[in-house]
């Protein structure tokens, strides 16, 4: 492995831990009565999109995936909507997830919800930055010894380690979101 991926990986990984950080800390310069316990919808929403957009951001400049071949506008623009298309099936099935795991179905709605968006972008988002809508891409990546350069492992690092960590994190307690420390 080059020394250079390691540090790019290094430095990707850490802007993402300090976003996650610093969605914790700054809005509380900004909105008053602001806490991660007390305002949790907001602070799953604000994480969301600050980690979503530093994915993205990250994605285009660090080039983790370079493709020889260029591609026409149209194609970009398809591949496009086709990560939109799977994001957005990734949070419903992380809700439905959520749910079958004990999470209320119609009372919390919104808080189960924006867990599995919360989710979504730890796991799927990353995935399609890196690997795009192509699904053998993304069975290569997870079976077994799939992993062919230090950025697609990182993926299989992160991804199953917030899979598991949620449900770790869920396990011990019931899913009933009317505590707002469960969130």
């Amino acid at each position: 492995m080059k020394e250079g991926e390691l540090r790019r990986l290094l430095v990707a990984n850490l802007l993402c831990a300090c976003s996650v950080v610093l969605t914790a800390v700054v809005p509380a310069f900004f909105w008053d009565g602001f806490t991660v316990v007390g305002t949790h919808l907001a602070w799953l929403c604000i994480c969301s999109v600050c980690v979503s957009t530093l994915n993205i951001i990250l994605h285009l400049v660090l080039k983790p995936n370079l493709s020889p071949k260029r591609s026409s506008f149209a194609h970009k623009i398809s591949r496009f909507l086709k990560c939109c298309i799977y994001f957005f099936m990734s949070c419903i099935l992380f809700h439905a997830i959520i749910v079958l795991y004990g999470a209320p179905l119609i009372e919390s709605v919104t808080e189960t919800f924006l867990f599995a968006v919360l989710l979504s972008t730890f796991t799927t988002l990353q995935c399609l930055c890196m690997l795009g809508p192509n699904i053998q891409a993304w069975i290569r990546v997870f079976s077994k010894n799939g992993a062919m350069s230090i950025w697609e492992s990182s993926l299989q690092i992160t991804t199953m380690g917030s899979i598991l960590g949620a449900w770790f994190g869920a396990f011990p307690i019931p899913l009933d979101w009317d505590r707002p420390w469960q969130v």
